[in-house]
């Protein structure tokens, strides 16, 4: 039997960290050189939603502070689904990003098949803002609070008309949860987005919307929407005459959206922190937070591993949520 060569285990033990050093090496030089043009943000959702409104309000402070234009991209449909599956498809250079909502951790909830894994495929970058959900009627409907909605949804079963952004959405487990807990029923209609979906409660062609914040707050303002309360934990500053669903009497009814960037997986870390901290620097804008604070969203900004925390336990709460309101799985 041959001898094994002396050195020989030692020489490609060398050779394959020199192999990994000069990986990481080019992946440092990329990133200095990163950006050279400019930059995709892929919205999954039609405009004029919450998450258009959050991306649009850092996009420019973001490529301020980059020195190249981000051009938001919307790729409405399924869920958020199809733009997202464009997102974890891209060239991991720094070139595309994606701004999801609470669909993101939702979808495992309520889909069979996804085109993409919600956690392997994608570079966590930082969670923007949270933004609690709240439920708004047409004024139309005889309902000034939801003790008196839910009242109405007993006596016309299935009447009532809700718009959602598609199935599955925080928005529509949202009601699913509320007419579980009262044992009343609410019909769904979907739409491609937040955006269409208030267009038409605010027509009045749909009765009623619960649905994060900043797509509702100004038609409550100006009174083409009666905003009946909020599901946040406590009372949004940016509405703080509209009641909590805990204040309303319904016990542990929290519903809040976390809107967050991502980069497709095997992005380069040292763009990925560039991108954190262009986030965190346009979050740290005073205007940047008022427009944010004023459609009653909270600035967040945290850390990749934070927000991949976050993700991973959200997941687990929406399947569980999903259980509970005994939404199917499509």
């Amino acid at each position: 039997m041959r001898s094994p060569v002396p050195g020989r285990s030692m020489r490609l033990s060398t050779l394959a960290l020199a192999g990994l050093g000069l990986a990481a090496f080019d992946a440092t030089v990329h990133a200095q050189a990163w950006p050279q043009r400019q930059i995709r943000l892929i919205v999954p959702f039609a405009p004029g939603g919450n998450t258009d409104i959050i991306a649009r309000a850092i996009a420019p402070r973001m490529a301020q502070d980059l020195g190249q234009p981000v051009v938001i991209d919307n790729r409405g449909g399924a869920g958020s689904t199809l733009g997202t599956a464009l997102a974890a498809k891209a060239a991991p250079d720094g070139y595309t990003l994606v701004m999801v909502s609470s669909a993101h951790v939702i979808n495992p909830a309520v889909r069979k098949s996804m085109p993409y894994d919600s956690v392997r495929d994608f570079a966590p970058v930082t969670l923007v803002a949270d933004v609690p959900n709240a439920l708004a009627v047409h004024p139309s409907v005889p309902a000034r609070d939801v003790r008196a909605l839910v009242a109405l949804a007993r006596k016309r079963p299935g009447e009532l008309l809700f718009a959602t952004p598609g199935s599955g959405t925080s928005s529509h487990l949202a009601v699913e949860l509320l007419a579980a807990a009262e044992k009343v029923t609410f019909t769904q209609v979907p739409y491609k987005g937040v955006g269409p979906a208030t267009a038409d409660v605010v027509g009045g062609h749909v009765h009623m919307i619960f649905s994060s914040m900043p797509a509702l707050i100004e038609h409550a303002r100006a009174g083409r929407l009666r905003m009946l309360a909020q599901a946040g934990l406590q009372r949004s500053p940016a509405a703080p005459d509209v009641p909590t669903m805990i204040e309303a009497g319904f016990r542990d009814f929290h519903v809040s959206s976390g809107f967050g960037l991502f980069a497709p997986a095997g992005t380069p870390r040292p763009i990925v922190d560039r991108v954190n901290a262009a986030v965190r620097r346009a979050l740290s804008d005073p205007e940047v937070r008022q427009q944010l604070a004023s459609q009653g969203a909270e600035p967040v900004g945290n850390s990749p591993e934070e927000y991949d925390r976050y993700n991973r336990a959200e997941i687990e709460r929406w399947s569980k949520v999903a259980r509970q309101a005994g939404v199917p799985m499509e």
